[in-house]
């Protein structure tokens, strides 16, 4: 069960030490000092981001008072990951090494339209992302045993995430009816990685339940890299892309980009880590555009 899981990894993450020495060009992790400066970095590249103190009985002491988590509101998603138009090659291995690994480049082919993503320079030819996790239960039956709704969370706490979505605003028949997303992203003490968390909402404003949600994650990955927890900064339960393997892309991110003379920096972390993660999310238009002589 997830609510199981969420239990134990919490104890994991209370328990493991913090990581203080960097290991980011050797294994793709962070300190929490460079997820900070990582953060900093994202915030001042891509203002629709900034910094959330979060609540203050969920403060974690490792990272500053007023910088514990980032969050970015109201993006748009305007379609289903079922209305993309594939070309050939989806889901074909990267290379043999991946293949061996189980990793598969996500939408490989796919044809978007172009957006402000686009001016961004190619990292690298091939995102990959894991396939090998474990399936979990259904997603709404561990959304319904968690004894609330995120509706109920967002009533009943006046600190969680405020909500900006006008839900009783009415809807013009006239106007694109689109989804939008707040997207959060933490500091994962146990992975020591960064960790994307997703609220959706209707276009009347109403929060989505999580098989909608799953509409807009690839399908390659939806109820196999994506869980119900609760937010470890706020008094909500979101959906959230499982972290284990965030460090294992990264790493080989840095290794293809040092092999073709390109240098990353650590403070430009979040800029990759969300444009891998886009194609895990691939019609949610957050935000991840930068100059790369930056």
């Amino acid at each position: 069960m997830s609510s199981v899981h969420s239990i134990f990894h919490g104890i994991r993450e209370y328990l493991n030490p913090l990581l203080k020495n960097s290991k980011f060009k050797e294994t793709g992790v962070l300190t929490p000092e460079e997820f900070i400066a990582a953060g900093d970095y994202l915030v001042y590249k891509c203002p629709t981001w900034s910094w959330s103190a979060g609540i203050p009985s969920k403060r974690r002491d490792y990272l500053p008072a007023d910088k514990q988590y980032l969050i970015t509101k109201n993006v748009p998603c305007l379609r289903r990951v079922s209305d993309l138009n594939y070309g050939s090659g989806q889901d074909g291995f990267a290379d043999e090494q991946e293949a061996e690994d189980g990793w598969v480049t996500t939408h490989n082919g796919v044809r978007r339209e172009q957006g402000p993503h686009d001016d961004m320079d190619e990292i690298t030819e091939d995102e990959v992302i894991p396939s090998d996790i474990d399936e979990i239960p259904d997603i709404d039956e561990e959304w319904d045993s968690l004894g609330q709704s995120q509706d109920e969370d967002e009533e009943d706490d006046p600190a969680a995430l405020p909500n900006d979505h006008g839900r009783d605003a009415p809807v013009s028949d006239n106007i694109l009816r689109t989804r939008t997303y707040d997207i959060s992203i933490t500091y994962d003490k146990y992975y020591q990685t960064p960790r994307i968390w997703l609220s959706g909402y209707d276009e009347a404003g109403s929060s989505l339940r999580p098989s909608k949600i799953f509409e807009d994650i690839s399908e390659d990955h939806a109820k196999k890299t994506v869980t119900i927890e609760p937010h470890p900064h706020e008094k909500l339960s979101l959906a959230s892309i499982h972290p284990c393997k965030h460090a294992n892309v990264m790493k080989k991110i840095l290794t293809m980009s040092q092999e073709s003379g390109r240098e990353i920096r650590v403070d430009q972390y979040l800029i990759i880590f969300l444009k891998f993660m886009s194609s895990v999310l691939p019609t949610i238009e957050y935000d991840y555009t930068y100059s790369t002589d930056a």
